[in-house]
């Protein structure tokens, strides 16, 4: 049975098509489950739309999940629809976005570190003129931010734990234990981490996280996930077998999905 938990659609300002042609998209590529999670609203100020080419407006959320609620329902019987949402991790912020997901009927909530140290993990500038020891540290506090979102107890599955590769490929290379800590964490939180399919349409490509992330994730027993990270309908399920195929050969015997904050386990 194959399933998709992320999925993005135009109310991001960044992505195409609405969330119908994701599920459209979803039945024609042969999946059972597809999930919904756009970009959670930024809750961290009052100002109602600050990222409007990022995040959806706040006022908008309860259309967000509106709609997302009569689709389950209009397509049960052809293809079960999951309500999502990706929320970014600030840990300031931490309690007013737990309290605003708390009102509404979550299947799963993707926890994803989009920034670190106040700048977008995306942005590659941000390694111009550093020193090994400033490349450690960055990445250090990239993987601090990720062990305080699997210990917040606000997350099912926590999202593309190494993207910030995404631009700079060497981040991989960059030599510390703060990786195999953060994992030890998740496992012991009971945590699921995604295989996303993303990584693919960045520089570094391949997949979010690479092979050797993966193997000291099934040593910590960290559960794993699936999700494409579609923006476009084209892209969902994208390589689904490939990373089922990849996965056994590490060693994982199963994945899983939610619904209703439950982790449902899928044999590989």
């Amino acid at each position: 049975m194959k399933f998709d938990l992320h999925t993005h659609h135009d109310r991001c300002g960044h992505a195409e098509g609405g969330i119908r042609d994701y599920i459209e998209a979803a039945i024609r590529h042969g999946l059972g489950v597809i999930g919904i999670s756009d970009h959670s609203p930024y809750f961290g100020e009052k100002k109602d739309h600050p990222w409007p080419k990022i995040t959806m407006a706040k006022s908008d959320f309860p259309n967000y999940i509106d709609e997302v609620l009569r689709l389950k329902q209009e397509y049960a019987g052809r293809i079960e629809v999951l309500l999502g949402v990706e929320s970014d991790f600030f840990p300031e912020h931490a309690q007013v976005y737990k309290e605003v997901y708390e009102r509404y009927p979550f299947d799963y909530i993707i926890g994803s570190v989009h920034q670190s140290g106040g700048v977008s993990i995306f942005n590659k500038r941000r390694w111009n003129g550093l020193t090994e020891k400033e490349k450690i540290a960055h990445k250090e506090e990239y993987y601090r931010l990720i062990t305080e979102s699997a210990k917040s107890g606000m997350f099912d599955i926590l999202g593309h734990i190494d993207a910030m590769k995404g631009f700079y490929p060497a981040f991989s290379d960059i030599q510390t234990d703060a990786v195999d800590k953060t994992l030890k964490v998740i496992g012991e939180a009971d945590i699921a981490i995604e295989i996303n399919t993303s990584g693919k349409t960045k520089d570094c490509g391949g997949w979010y996280p690479s092979d050797s992330i993966l193997e000291r994730a099934l040593h910590y027993n960290v559960q794993v996930t699936f999700g494409s990270d579609a923006h476009v309908p084209d892209r969902v399920g994208d390589e689904w077998d490939q990373v089922a195929k990849r996965l056994k050969e590490i060693g994982f015997s199963q994945w899983v999905y939610f619904r209703q904050r439950k982790r449902i386990a899928v044999p590989l």
